[in-house]
């Protein structure tokens, strides 16, 4: 517990049993924060100049904190042993009409599927769409993806410091290229370009615009200064244009492909809160060292893999074992947002194997991506050779485009010399003939 008074103990172990029964965590913490603020107020309205009459008015307000506490467990108790009530009732109901009507009890079961939920909350992948990706598919190897998506963050990360982003954008952009790229393949879709239609992207969402001049130019400063090249101006000509226009179109693909779903819950406001729940909040090499673990875990894919509150407990659970800061285990902490040992353990060795990986190299890495693009466009070149028909018409399926390139069409006959008058009827004879159908 390490500063915490023996007063605050139970009410502790209060906050944490009823958080196991909140459905609502953002709600709790929302409780836990004001009643903290209110503490605050007390202690500087107070003005009491002796510690052990500020001592007794915190002991009196935690008191008081303790029966709200006490109220509201059992107030979520009642709600909860009426839900199941209800719900037996219900499934009770439900098992009478099944008996008495099928055909409507089948009309209300596909009514269930007839809504679309809303929710905020982040997209996790499944396991199955983690472990093969579109880039492994085209022959990427997974050691080489994993660089090739830790240089993008980074590009991200870069180009948001200098275009003066908020850290929230730049950290929207890196999970938006994360998400892409389970969707695409980093050989067919250039990693540059759908990196600078991510921070183009994530400073829209996080209300802080920038325009795509201004995001190439960016990207253009960065590559001159990583080549080592005398910083030139960009030049306004046919390359500019080409670029400008890859970048709105990948811009457009990347909304189409996430489903327009681009809202980023972020752990970092859960960092803060449950700091000031701990009674950590005046540590600030703890809340630096977690804000900083969460802002490296954003070069990883924990992000698809796993909740915000998940996130925001492994950092401080990272930072807390490296600063041997004392933390509640009896119970656990982090049980109050349904968080397990395992999965924070897991988080944690994530972020710590991006410190021991060696630094991307992109000039190796974009040799390996030119060489596979070079073999999918052989492939699709001998594809295309083999679906070349008789005349030497090219098809793209191995059937034929338009009838236009059928050998025989039933409406027109082979020509015929149309010198003669004799030729010429027998050729109007033969287009009417084929044309119209005698009545019967």
């Amino acid at each position: 517990m390490g500063k915490n008074s023996s007063q605050d103990l139970p009410v502790w172990r209060k906050m944490l049993t009823i958080g196991s029964k909140w459905e609502d965590k953002d709600q709790f913490l929302d409780v836990i924060y004001w009643g903290r603020q209110l503490l605050a107020i007390i202690m500087v309205n107070f003005n009491a100049e002796n510690d052990d009459v500020m001592t007794d008015v915190k002991e009196g307000f935690m008191t008081s904190f303790a029966s709200f506490l006490d109220s509201m467990d059992s107030m979520i108790s009642t709600i909860n042993t009426n839900s199941v009530h209800n719900n037996s009732v219900n499934i009770h109901s439900n098992n009478i009409n099944n008996n008495n009507n099928n055909n409507s009890n089948n009309e209300k079961t596909s009514a269930k599927f007839k809504n679309v939920v809303i929710s905020l909350e982040n997209c996790i992948l499944p396991p199955q769409q983690l472990s093969m990706t579109p880039s492994m598919a085209d022959g990427l190897d997974e050691h080489h993806e994993m660089d090739l998506r830790i240089l993008g963050c980074e590009l991200i990360q870069t180009s948001g410091i200098l275009l003066r982003l908020p850290q929230m954008a730049m950290a929207t952009g890196q999970v938006l290229f994360q998400r892409y790229y389970y969707c695409k393949s980093l050989v067919r879709f250039p990693m540059s370009i759908t990196a600078m239609a991510c921070v183009t992207l994530a400073s829209k969402v996080e209300e802080a615009p920038r325009r795509v001049r201004d995001v190439i130019n960016v990207f253009h400063h960065m590559k001159q200064m990583r080549e080592q090249i005398e910083p030139k101006s960009l030049v306004l000509d046919e390359n500019y244009i080409s670029t400008k226009n890859q970048v709105i179109k990948a811009e457009r693909r990347l909304l189409k492909e996430l489903g327009f779903c681009v809202h980023v819950k972020h752990p970092h406001k859960f960092i803060v809160t449950l700091l000031q729940v701990l009674d950590n909040e005046k540590n600030e090499q703890l809340m630096q060292t977690s804000w900083n673990y969460m802002n490296d875990s954003l070069r990883t894919n924990v992000f698809v893999r796993y909740s915000p509150e998940t996130i925001a407990c492994a950092c401080i659970y990272l930072s807390a074992r490296i600063l041997k800061v004392p933390l509640p285990k009896n119970p656990n902490w982090f049980e109050v947002f349904d968080v397990s040992e395992h999965q924070i353990q897991d988080v944690c060795q994530t972020i710590l194997k991006l410190y021991v990986r060696p630094k991307p190299n992109q000039q190796l890495l974009e040799s390996v991506i030119d060489n596979l693009r070079k073999t999918h466009e052989n492939a699709k070149l001998k594809a295309k050779e083999l679906n070349v028909t008789a005349n030497g018409t090219p098809t793209s399926n191995g059937m034929e485009v338009s009838p236009g390139s059928r050998t025989d069409s039933p409406l027109v006959k082979p020509k015929v010399d149309n010198s003669s008058p004799k030729s010429k009827l027998k050729s109007i004879t033969s287009v009417i003939s084929h044309t119209t159908s005698p009545n019967k």
